[in-house]
């Protein structure tokens, strides 16, 4: 997708309105969020001219579905257990939400943006695979950026797969023993990837993790 200046963009975006529902977690959010879907075509253009973040809207679908089997590899969009059984939409939103205002705090530019964050899949580990194999943390969101005051849409929606190595077995506990639970390492990895996409020029580049990371994105 060719890149256009930001500037460029801020101006086009004010003519677009964008109307909606707004779902799960939101940071100061003066809009409804629409759909990622319904987004016009203006292309997505990384905050290289500096930008600072000032809204964060993160949507779970409550389509996804959540799987609580514990089996090697998951079942479902949802895949979440290190907090305790309940409401894993919201739980996720929590965990992005968290994660990308950390990630962006330290953004200081210009240009105030609002992030709009849709989640399509979360793979943590479940208790089977987390003490034995490992394997993969698949995590996918679309992004689009948007004006803060007006809910203006600034960028074509951006479909990121955002995948970590998942730690098992003996590894896992020493991570653990070390304060490295699967939500920090994930917390962290997703402050990260945000980081990336906002400030370099081709953004985060999933890594190649294997076989494991391939049979989970079936």
């Amino acid at each position: 997708m060719k890149r256009i200046k930001l500037v460029l963009l801020l101006v086009m975006g004010g003519l677009v309105s964008a109307c909606a529902n707004t779902n799960v977690a939101s940071r100061n959010v003066p809009f409804e969020g629409a759909p990622l879907s319904a987004a016009p075509s203006v292309g997505f253009v990384p905050a290289l001219s500096g930008v600072r973040v000032e809204n964060i809207t993160v949507r779970v679908p409550r389509s996804l579905t959540v799987s609580e089997a514990n089996r090697y590899l998951p079942a479902g969009d949802i895949v979440w257990r290190e907090d305790p059984i309940g409401d894993r939409h919201a739980q996720v939103a929590q965990i992005f939400h968290d994660a990308l205002s950390r990630g962006t705090e330290a953004l200081d530019g210009t240009t105030p943006v609002a992030l709009d964050i849709e989640v399509s899949r979360f793979h943590a580990l479940t208790e089977k695979a987390r003490y034995t194999t490992g394997g993969v943390h698949n995590i996918t969101f679309s992004l689009i950026l948007r004006d803060p005051e007006t809910g203006a849409i600034l960028s074509d929606a951006k479909h990121i797969r955002a995948d970590l190595d998942a730690f098992g077995g003996k590894q896992a506990l020493q991570a653990e023993a070390r304060g490295l639970t699967q939500k920090v390492r994930i917390s962290n990895h997703l402050a990260e990837v945000i980081r990336q996409e906002l400030t370099t020029e081709k953004g985060f580049e999933n890594p190649r993790l294997g076989l494991i990371q391939a049979m989970n994105q079936i």
